[in-house]
């Protein structure tokens, strides 16, 4: 791929950087957050047992989300080392041409879509 036709996919994967970061923090920022800056109660410690697996749950929840964001941060920063390289559109695996279709879809794809279905079906 040229230059000139990845300026757009930088462009795309720096702003979808800048969003899953922001993403990142806030999700930070809720998960760490005290209950009783939620609830306005006077104390941390939750009244009924139900309370305290709530909170857990919701925690453990946006900690996933945020190993979730983690990754795709990284699979971004990757793209955005490929553009660099010029290597950006070949499938890392094969060498193969990645669609722009599936660019457009999946900006940071390191794999064409035959590789890439090889490796979820492993």
């Amino acid at each position: 791929m040229k230059k000139s036709e990845m300026k757009p996919y930088k462009e795309m994967l720096l702003l979808l950087r800048a969003r899953v970061r922001g993403d990142v923090s806030a999700m930070a920022s809720a998960a760490l957050k005290k209950r009783s800056d939620a609830s306005g109660d006077l104390s941390s410690m939750p009244i009924h047992m139900a309370d305290v697996g709530t909170d857990n749950f919701e925690q453990e929840f946006t900690l996933g989300l945020m190993e979730n964001d983690g990754a795709t941060l990284g699979q971004i920063e990757a793209a955005l080392e490929r553009i660099e390289d010029g290597d950006y559109g070949s499938c890392v695996e094969c060498g193969g041409r990645i669609p722009k279709m599936r660019l457009n879809v999946i900006p940071y794809t390191a794999h064409c879509v035959k590789c890439a279905s090889k490796l979820e079906g492993a």
